[in-house]
């Protein structure tokens, strides 16, 4: 009875300090998340019940051949299958690039490499050291590359070698969020208004990933370690479709369709921050995939 007795008590304590984490988690998510809207996430229930069927989605099945036409059915909704425009077509590999960053307490002058970045640490001990690069690598698509979808895998590698040369406890932080820029001709019309801007989006537009991480980690006085950590996201709703264009972004149906008849280009970005480390160094690669037309 006792050990059932302490089992539970233990339980109890690690249920609370996993709560405790998630809260702690969450608020600086708030804190680091960019100003970007999101394709990403797929719509609610009630933003999909405002969609309508695929209007050419008969019209693909009857061209295709029946090996690629996807369960038989007469029609799909929004309702069945989530993603109508995509619904039965091929994946289709659409390029690859990638990215290298570090935090480091000096950077070589100029860059050895233009797709390698470098931040200086704050040498405040203790100090925050911020870092924000645009445009690092990117992945130019010709016009009709995919028929409605542009999707990313991402995938991180990260080292962080976290020290405490204090006397005290302290917490080490390291935290990044990558965003993309997607450039295409359609978005040069004056009269389309970014709504996470208020003004027109003058060729582009800014849209961010679910792949920002959060590492919080205790040190000891006097402790220091390097630890790696490898991961991989895909993106859900993807980075851009055509549904998105027209819910999100405000586009007409019409300028949807001819944003993927134009050449786009895809930018990757990156923003973060870092406490008590004495390197950091990210590895970011990107490909992106999009749907058959």
């Amino acid at each position: 009875m006792q050990r059932k007795h302490i089992l539970a008590i233990a339980l109890a304590a690690a249920t609370m300090a996993s709560i405790a984490v998630y809260a702690q988690k969450s608020t600086l998510a708030e804190i680091d998340s960019p100003q970007a809207r999101t394709a990403d996430l797929p719509p609610s229930a009630a933003q999909k019940r405002l969609s309508m069927r695929a209007s050419d989605l008969n019209k693909s099945k009857a061209a295709a051949p029946a090996a690629l036409r996807g369960p038989a059915s007469a029609a799909v909704t929004v309702e069945d299958v989530g993603d109508v425009e995509s619904f039965g077509r091929q994946v289709i590999y659409l390029g690859l690039t990638s990215a290298f960053v570090t935090l480091e307490e000096t950077c070589p002058s100029p860059s050895p490499s233009p797709d390698q970045f470098c931040q200086p640490l704050n040498p405040a001990v203790g100090g925050l050291t911020a870092f924000s690069f645009e445009d690092m690598a990117r992945i130019k698509l010709p016009g009709k590359s995919t028929h409605s979808l542009l999707c990313y895998w991402f995938s991180p590698l990260l080292t962080t070698s976290y020290s405490n040369p204090t006397g005290s406890r302290v917490t080490g932080l390291m935290r990044y969020t990558p965003t993309l820029t997607v450039k295409n001709p359609v978005l040069d019309d004056p009269a389309l208004v970014d709504p996470s801007t208020g003004v027109p989006f003058g060729g582009q537009l800014l849209t961010s990933m679910t792949s920002s991480e959060i590492f919080q980690v205790p040190l000891e006085p006097g402790v220091a370690f390097t630890e790696r950590t490898r991961d991989s996201t895909v993106c859900m709703a993807g980075l851009l479709s055509k549904r998105a264009l027209i819910e999100n972004y405000g586009l007409t149906e019409a300028q949807a369709t001819e944003f993927f008849k134009n050449p786009t280009t895809v930018s990757l970005n990156v923003i973060g921050s870092a406490r008590y480390v004495d390197f950091v160094g990210l590895t970011m690669g990107l490909r992106i995939v999009g749907d058959k037309r």
